[in-house]
């Protein structure tokens, strides 16, 4: 009896700590029957990432839903059913399964148009972030609310986890000469917020275009936290774009995205380790492990490694460098690492210049995604990662303090 007893409460513990611990923006609305929604002509901007926890999509959902008219879509990079790769065009079609029209916010217009948004009463938002600013869908929710306040029309933003957490924080905010789609709005690279704290952020804040202001609400998850991993949530990953395939890898992002702007150096992208490698024909990977990993950084190992990507960068060639290990998450820099990787590097290899070795239209992108030429020029000075690091964070304290009254959980 005892022992039987013993593993109802096992069983209790253990179905209670790896279920689902959170309810996505979706799943709420649909346990409050959509009631935000109802007799409302809906526009929704989506793409794969949009479902619930038993995988149905919210494309589906909306349109089934009785009391709720999906009147049109939007699609961000990608595609509302995740059908085009990175930077293709996305071009207008008529969706096969719902007959609903998709128009494209990743070709010729970015944000939608009045004759795009007509006979809509509510534009919905409902895509997976991955708490780097230079991924570009949260730009398409910003020019989305935008369009929504110029056109009169209500904004909703069904919130979901920011698997970086939102505690991290690191990079300099945008400076104006250098917004782009890549980096849209004056916030750090690593941001903190979900998207439905950003939107409240860009929205309170009057960072849209000329200030406007749209008539927003988010639809809040339930269960989430700030220190929460993406794991513990207990929501099922769907990948946001090919090489972010599992939640993890939105954590190596921002460890080598922006160097992988040069396309210079392989960043694992082409291979098995999206974001999550730095390697070239050129290095030795025993050095440069040895290198990184004399400097202690917190919360990181350094692997060497030797690999062949199957396409982008050094495609076909053998290659050398290091894979990064996380030894611990919550300790470890994440978008400096590739500033540690470049001042290594320029040690033992100086005469490899990646900033000479790319072609010059990269620059402008690598700055444009850094949010500023200073971290560039001032780093390629000396190539000392102690010659940015107070650029790097300078803004983060004053910034901290101003998104924490847009943030919706604890």
């Amino acid at each position: 009896m005892r022992k039987n007893l013993f593993f109802a409460i096992l069983l209790l513990i253990s179905s209670s700590t790896i279920g689902q611990t959170t309810k996505s923006g979706i799943e709420v609305l649909q346990y409050d029957n959509f009631k935000q929604l109802a007799h409302k002509r809906i526009g929704l901007i989506t793409n794969p990432t949009g479902i619930n926890s038993q995988f149905e999509s919210s494309i589906d959902i909306l349109h089934q839903a009785p009391n709720v008219m999906l009147k049109a879509m939007y699609s961000p990079e990608h595609g509302v059913r995740g059908d085009y790769s990175a930077g293709d065009k996305v071009n207008f079609f008529t969706d096969p399964k719902t007959n609903v029209p998709v128009y494209s916010l990743h070709g010729k217009h970015k944000k939608p148009t009045p004759n795009m948004l007509e006979g809509i009463d509510v534009l919905v938002y409902d895509i997976q972030d991955i708490g780097s600013r230079s991924y570009t869908y949260i730009s398409t929710l910003g020019l989305a609310m935008e369009a929504a306040a110029e056109n009169n029309i209500k904004m909703v933003v069904l919130d979901r986890p920011n698997p970086l957490g939102g505690i991290k924080m690191e990079g300099m905010v945008t400076e104006p000469e250098f917004i782009s789609f890549v980096s849209q709005f004056p916030i750090p690279y690593v941001h903190g917020m979900t998207v439905g704290e950003l939107a409240l952020f860009l929205n309170g804040e009057h960072l849209l275009k000329d200030g406007v202001q749209c008539d927003l609400e988010v639809i809040k998850m339930e269960g989430w936290q700030r220190s929460m991993t993406f794991e513990e949530t207990g929501l099922p990953w769907v990948p946001s774009s090919p090489h972010i395939p599992h939640a993890y890898s939105a954590s190596f992002y921002p460890v080598s995205g922006i160097l992988g702007e040069l396309y210079v150096m392989s960043i694992g992208v082409g291979y098995t380790l999206p974001f999550q490698l730095f390697a070239a024909q050129w290095m030795d990977a025993d050095s440069l492990a040895n290198n990184l990993n004399a400097l202690h950084i917190e919360g990181l190992h350094f692997r060497p490694v030797h690999y062949k990507p199957y396409y982008s960068v050094s495609k076909g060639k053998l290659i050398h460098g290091v894979q990064v290990h996380f030894t611990d998450y919550n300790k470890a820099p994440l978008s400096l690492i590739q500033f540690y990787v470049l001042q290594e590097a320029h040690k033992l290899w100086p005469e490899h210049n990646v900033f000479e070795l790319c072609e010059p239209a990269r620059l402008g992108m690598f700055d444009k995604v850094s949010g500023s030429d200073k971290i560039r020029l001032e780093f390629t000075k000396r190539w000392l990662v102690e010659d940015i690091e107070h650029l790097w964070y300078k803004d983060i304290k004053t910034f901290r303090k101003r998104a924490a009254k847009y943030f919706l959980y604890q």
